[in-house]
This record gives C-alpha cells, sequence and structure tokens, in this order.
C-alpha cells in the first residue's frame, strides 16, 4: 500500500502508524527493572505467579511486575496506654524499626500491604502488646524492674509481627510515665524512704560508737582487775612466805633452845673482832661494859 507523505492523507496515516507503534511497544514493552531494596511482585491476571529480584526482569505482556519495598521502615507511636495490674494508668512512646521478610514477600502483598509499609500493623500490635505485658506487673515492679518490662514487651512485639512478615530490627521506647499524682507520690515516697535509711544509718553509727566505748571500758576495767588480781596475789605470796619462815623459826628455836644463845655468842664475837682494845670515856649507870658479862 503506497501513500504519498506529502498529501494531507498521508501524513494523517502516518501518524495513526505512530500512535499503534507507540501503543504496541507500551503494552507489549517487557522490560522491567526491579530497584535496589525491593523485590518484583509478578501478578497474571491479578494471580501472584513469581518474585523477581532485583535488577532487570523480562515479562511477557500478559504479566505486570509490581514493586514491593522490603527497606527498614520506622514506626513512630507516640503515647501508647496501657495500665497495671493495680490499675495505674502508664504509657510510653515508641519507634519501631521493622523490615519485611525476603521468604514472606509473596505472603505480604496478598494479605496486609502492596508496597511494604505495615505501619499501621506495627501500630495496632504496639498497642496490644503494651496493654498486655503491663498488666502483669503493678506499678511499683514496673518501676524497679524496667529493663524486664522493655525485654518483654520486645519479645512479644516481635511475636506479633511475625505473623504479619515483619521482622523486628530495634524498638526504641521512651517517655515512660505515670499519672502526675501517681509519680508525685512515688517521689514523695522515695524521699521518705531515703529519710529513713539515713535515720538507721545515723542510728547505727551511734550504736556502734556506743558499743566501741562500752568496749574500751570493759578492756579497762579488766585490765585494772587483773592488775589488783595480780598485787593482790603477790602480797598474798609474800605474806605466805614470810609466816611461813617464821614458822619455820618458831619450830626451830622450839626444838632447839641454845641456838638463840648461840646465835647471841656469835654477835659478841663480832663485836668483839671490830673492837679497838679503849673503854669508853665514860660509863653511864646502867650502860653495859663490853664483855664483862662473858662467863656468865
Amino acid at each position: 500500500m503506497k501513500f504519498d507523505i506529502n498529501s494531507l492523507q498521508g501524513r494523517q496515516k502516518l501518524i495513526v502508524l505512530a500512535v499503534i507503534a507507540v501503543i504496541a511497544l507500551t503494552v507489549l514493552w517487557p522490560f522491567y527493572s526491579v530497584p535496589t531494596g525491593s523485590r518484583g511482585v509478578v501478578t497474571q491476571f491479578g494471580k501472584i505467579t513469581g518474585i523477581e529480584g532485583e535488577g532487570l526482569a523480562i515479562l511477557p505482556p500478559w504479566q505486570k511486575l509490581n514493586n514491593f519495598s522490603i527497606r527498614a521502615e520506622q514506626a513512630d507511636i507516640e503515647d501508647v496506654e496501657g495500665s497495671t495490674s493495680d490499675t495505674q494508668p502508664v504509657k510510653v512512646s515508641m519507634t519501631v524499626r521493622y523490615s519485611i521478610a525476603t521468604d514472606r514477600v509473596s505472603e505480604v502483598y496478598e494479605k496486609y500491604s502492596h508496597n511494604g509499609d505495615l505501619s499501621s500493623y506495627v501500630q495496632t500490635a504496639t498497642q496490644e502488646v503494651f496493654k498486655s505485658v503491663t498488666a502483669r506487673y503493678n506499678a511499683p515492679d514496673l518501676i524497679g524492674q524496667r529493663a524486664k518490662v522493655s525485654s518483654d514487651i520486645g519479645a512479644a512485639l516481635r511475636d506479633k509481627l511475625n505473623l504479619y512478615g515483619a521482622q523486628v530490627i530495634n524498638i526504641d521506647m521512651r517517655n515512660f510515665s505515670f499519672s502526675d499524682s501517681y509519680m508525685k507520690a512515688i517521689n514523695d515516697k522515695v524521699t521518705q524512704e531515703q529519710l529513713r535509711l539515713a535515720a538507721e544509718n545515723k542510728l547505727k553509727t551511734v550504736e556502734a560508737e556506743q558499743k566501741q566505748t562500752v568496749a574500751i571500758a570493759e578492756a579497762a576495767a579488766r585490765a585494772v582487775k587483773a592488775k589488783a588480781d595480780g598485787d593482790a596475789y603477790a602480797n598474798l605470796t609474800v605474806a605466805k612466805a614470810q609466816a611461813e619462815a617464821i614458822r619455820v623459826q618458831s619450830v626451830a628455836l622450839s626444838q632447839h633452845k641454845d641456838i638463840l644463845e648461840l646465835r647471841r655468842i656469835e654477835v659478841d664475837m663480832k663485836k668483839a673482832e671490830r673492837w679497838d682494845g679503849k673503854l669508853p670515856g665514860a660509863i653511864y649507870a646502867g650502860a653495859p661494859i663490853p664483855f664483862m658479862n662473858v662467863g656468865k
């Protein structure tokens, strides 16, 4: 079929052919690209027939490629509310980072999301898990066991989100708080407890000092008593020894009466040995004259 492109009719036919070619190429174009951090979900008349990895994908015209993100996503949930087992209201803000498990892309695409965004499911699951975990603790334990509470929330949230094909990367909990009235009561209780402990410590210090003083006094008293006992024992021993000496001498004198005379003679002999042969210049009445009693 020939036509003159210089004529109006020829140019019109050329334009029509070009449009048909563009439409054909658009409809029948077999080349597709799957970007990094994504998977290509291949569908045929709405049914999933396969998953393409990153890069070039070639599909027949009756199939369609849908890009599905498996990159890490972040869900910020503010003021998540719950209550403790003793009915104290508590709330927290959380940031949950997650990604879609690569082996569950088809399941997530079919059931939950066509682009990998599960933020609404994450928010709902976070609320449910927080309420469930905090209900197992009373308020004091929730404060005193923060690490365990955080661990329980993390474990429960991982299990919950796994149902939706999401794997948790990390969970950040912040602004963990109770009502203002309860926090004031807690602060007052802590202050009173600190004052009580300070008073107990001071009492223990005073008691320790008193015990130390008593111990020192008792030790000093024992030392004085020991010295007194020692002195008394020494005096008693000396007295016993002296008494024994006197007794022995008495026995000896009673048994040997000549001993006293013998001692007197020994004394006179010693005096005679020391006498220089001179008589005293003056003799008073009744005064003894040396050796004049010899031979009595």
